[in-house]
């Protein structure tokens, strides 16, 4: 059942993106990937706008689909991204 009375702090979000950034930053190392490398296998054009999304800048962050293709890429199960 939903939870009417859950508020789910601003703070608590920016958390996950951090976590997010930290766990994808750690297994692409782990991979021996640049993030130019890994942002152009993603589709993205930009390696500043990876970089941003990586270590959470100017409000930047990794989407679902972002997230998606990552672990694809990366070959590891989504979970290791999120959790």
């Amino acid at each position: 059942m939903f939870n009417e009375n859950l508020y789910i702090e601003t703070d608590e979000i920016e958390m996950f993106y951090k976590k997010v950034s930290e766990n994808v930053r750690n297994l692409r190392e782990e991979n021996k990937i640049s993030q130019l490398d890994l942002a152009l296998a993603m589709g993205i054009k930009s390696v500043a706008f990876y970089s941003n999304c990586e270590n959470c800048r100017y409000g930047k962050h990794f989407n679902l689909e972002h997230i998606y293709k990552i672990s694809k890429l990366l070959d590891v199960d989504i979970s290791k991204i999120v959790y």
